[in-house]
Order: C-alpha cells, then structure tokens, then sequence
C-alpha cells in the first residue's frame, strides 16, 4: 500500500502514529491499530472503566484503600519484632560459618576479621492472646497485637538502600517503573474526584538515606497516576492556590479557554498525554477547595489527637501524617504512602532505633485503634515496614551499647493490620540466630502479590504494554501468601 505523501509544514516527523494510520486508510495501519486496541485498552489513552482500567476487580475486594508506613533505612528485626535469645547467649561469639553459608556482605562489613554476635540490648515480652513477642521499645505496637499479622520471613535480592527501596515500591530494583500507589490508581481509579488517588506523606526533618519523588512516580503509565506529595506547611500541594490578583472566577475562565487550546493540540497531534494534562488542571482546580478541608485537623476530638501522641500538633511530624492519613482514607484516597526515614543505625543501635520507635511506635498504633474505633480498619490495609533487615553481628566492634548492625536482605520483619489480613497471627520463622529463613519464606513480590489480591486484583493480570513488552508490578514472579489470609 502507498502512504500519502506528507508535505508543507506538516512533516513526516510531525505526524502521529493515530493520524498515519487514519491516512492509511483500512489497510495493514487499522488492522494493527484494531489489534493493539483489542488487547490494550489503555493505548492512544483509550480507558476501559470509569474509575481505573479495571471495569471489575479479579476477585471480591477485601481492601478498598491501604495505608503503607515505610520505615526507610531497614528496621532491625533482631530489636523489634524476631525475638533470639541465643544471640544474647552468644553475645560477643564469631558468626559461624555454617550459619552465614558465604553469603555476601555489603562493602561496609564485608571486610572485618571479626563479625561478633550482638544480642538485643532491649527486653522482650509475649503479648496479647496471640503470644506474639514485641520488644520493649514498641509498647503501643505490643498492645494491638492481636489485630496484627506479623510476617517475619520476608527476604529481599537488594542488599543497599536505593536499589532495595524501589524494588519494594516498583517491583524493580532500578528505576523507571511505576510505584505500587500508581498501578493501584492504573487499575481502580479513584473513589472521590476531588482528591487524588494516591497521596505520598513523608516525615518532615528527618536525616536518613535520601527519597526520590520516582518512588511515588508514574514511570512508563501515563502521569496522571503518580503520586502527589503533600506538604507539611500551609501549601499543601505546591502551585496549587491561585495567584495574588487572580480570584477563583478568572481561574476558571482561564482553565475553560487553556482546554480549549489543549484540545485542538490534541486533536491535531494525537498525544494522550494532553487528555492528562487536561484532566490534571481540573483536579489542581478541585482540590482547591478540597484539600484544606482535608487538612484542616481543627475538627478533630481532643480524644483521637491524645490517641495519636503529642508530636500529632506537629504538622509534618509521624503523628501528624498518621492521623491524615486516617483523614485522607476516610475520603476516599486509595493509596497513603508515608515514609519515615532513619533507620539505618549502622552504629549507636540502642539510641537510635530507641528514638524512632518513639517517633512512630505510638502514632503506628493509634492509626490501627482509630481505623478499628471507626469501623475502617476491615477494609482499610496498614502496612508497616522497610526495606530490608540488619545483621546479627556487630558492623564495627563491639563497643557496648554503641555497636550497630549492617544491611541484611536474607529476612525481616513487617506487619500488617486489617484489609483482610488474619489478625493475631505470625507467619514465617527465622533459624535461632536470625540470620536466614526457615519456614515460609514470603519475597518482595509475594508481598506485592497478596498486598493486590486483598484489593481484588490478579497481579498477573494487572498489566501494561510498553516497549513491545506487557509489564506488571510483580515482573514475572510472585505468588500469594495464603496464611496472611483472614
């Protein structure tokens, strides 16, 4: 077949692939173009549901929103949730070669004559009618724990910071896909067009290892599902109030007129990413009125705020954020990611974790309460945890209550509340020195698997065609973690 031959200022370079296959006429360009449509309803931006791609869940849902607390930097499991007594025995003993089985080391130990074992400097007791054993640093955790699944035999392939948490967030340690929170908002949309489905809070003045706004980013899927950051100060969303001299009238007149010249851009070239655009300034438009309201925490009952501890005054503190993701759930947000950096206590473990479960363990707490007390918490799934573990042997010498623990990827530690998680329950075992798995053994992306099947999504069929290649959260791997199951 001939091709129209293309000329004036409209060059060859200047056509869109939706326009060529328009001038083909029914030949070989509609039939690929019909093919592509059949079995990717989001290419060219076309939609297949009203909300999100998903016209229907895979499965009945049992979550409708989540709520993910990530605790950058790698929480020790040894010192919070996976109780080894022998460690404690051993305090001070080599790391038998039996039990690191020449696995590797990162670059900060990796190169010590000595790898001493180094016992929990805190007390450990069993809680609630579960038995579940909690250090003594997570007292509100200690109390819920029967509304929680504590999973301790999660492993991961990354084995430093930035690799390990975008392979948590985008199911890839390098960057370039898209985060969790956006194939959720791909998939099911939103539940109130005045918010945005996703919504990323990040604990204000926090030292740690750095967050890249690519962790809530859209990457290959179209922007308009990426996260939006909202800050702790009185612009919440940057940009979003109008300019001095500009009232709320001649902000609409100027978005009507602005869509107008969109859509002839649209129509000439075909570019879907206009329809975001468009669609992005109107939401910016909405929330104007909107996200004050949510913020605005003046309504809130003395009672839920002594709930959530003193620091819940602070805009921007792990208490603040805790109590608005609550409000931002209760609105209908369906992805709150917060990040709370900080645990990386290579030296000083006793201080240092001993702070941040002071920062976030009351706070943790008070959400799952709060959600329960207000007949959320079922279909509402909280998640907590980081990146990877830490090892069992001191990083450095063992100086008494100095010493710190390295990078370990082999197994943690993370739990999860309601949204049809099995309350009250522990899944997996670690061997006797915390150092490798020994019973359900639960990977990243069986994380991601079950965290989207509690949604009532098949992580194997949630997908995008990019690249020739149909992409999933969970890559090519992952299966669901039937225990973790009310």
């Amino acid at each position: 077949m001939k091709l129209p031959r293309c000329s004036g200022p409209e060059n060859v370079i200047g056509v869109s692939r939706r326009r060529l296959l328009q001038r083909a006429g029914m030949g070989f360009g509609a039939v690929a173009l019909s093919d592509m449509l059949s079995r990717d309803p989001m290419a060219f931006g076309v939609e297949g549901g009203a909300g999100g791609m998903l016209q229907r869940t895979h499965f009945p849902a049992k979550a409708k929103r989540v709520i993910y607390l990530f605790q950058s930097g790698g929480p020790s499991h040894l010192d919070t949730f996976d109780y080894k007594p022998l460690l404690n025995e051993k305090h001070g003993e080599q790391l038998p070669d039996s039990v690191r089985q020449g696995q590797r080391l990162t670059g900060m130990s990796g190169n010590q004559t000595s790898l001493p074992l180094a016992g929990s400097p805190f007390e450990w007791k069993q809680h609630g009618q579960c038995g579940a054993w909690v250090s003594s640093i997570l007292p509100h955790t200690a109390k819920i724990v029967d509304d929680l699944c504590i999973v301790r035999s999660l492993h991961t392939e990354a084995i430093n910071h930035d690799p390990a948490i975008t392979f948590f967030q985008t199911g890839s340690q390098i960057s370039g896909r898209p985060s969790i929170g956006s194939w959720l908002n791909y998939g099911l949309g939103t539940d109130n067009e005045n918010l945005p489905a996703f919504v990323v809070l990040i604990t204000k003045d926090k030292g740690g290892q750095p967050l890249y706004a690519r962790l809530w980013g859209s990457g290959f899927l179209p922007s308009r599902y990426q996260g939006i950051r909202f800050r702790a100060d009185e612009n919440a969303v940057l940009y979003l109030k109008n300019p001095d001299g500009v009232d709320r009238g001649s902000r609409r007149l100027m978005l009507d007129r602005l869509r107008e010249l969109h859509e002839i851009q649209r129509d000439a070239t075909g570019d879907a990413e206009i329809d975001t655009r468009i669609s992005q300034y109107e939401m910016a438009y909405r929330m104007q009125s909107s996200v004050p309201e949510a913020t605005d925490l003046s309504n809130e009952p003395e009672s839920v705020k002594k709930l959530y501890g003193p620091d819940v005054e602070k805009p921007g503190s792990f208490a603040y954020n805790c109590l608005m993701a609550r409000r931002l759930a209760e609105r209908g947000v369906k992805f709150v990611q917060l990040y709370h950096q900080g645990w990386d206590q290579h030296g000083g473990l006793k201080g240092g974790i001993s702070r941040q479960c002071q920062e976030t363990d009351q706070p943790s707490a008070a959400l799952v309460q709060d959600l329960k007390q207000r007949g959320m918490l079922d279909d509402t799934l909280v998640v907590w945890g980081g990146e990877f573990g830490r090892t069992n042997y001191s990083q450095g010498k063992l100086n008494g209550d100095q010493f710190g623990r390295d990078h370990h990827p082999r197994c943690f530690s993370m739990w999860f509340a309601g949204g049809g998680s099995k309350p009250g329950t522990t899944i997996g075992e670690t061997d006797e020195y915390g150092y490798n798995i020994v019973s359900d053994p639960v990977h990243v992306f069986d994380f991601q698997a079950t965290l989207l099947f509690l949604l009532g999504i098949d992580h194997e069929r949630l997908t995008f065609r990019f690249q020739g290649r149909r992409f999933r959260l969970t890559d090519v791997h992952g299966k669901l973690v039937k225990g973790m199951l009310a």
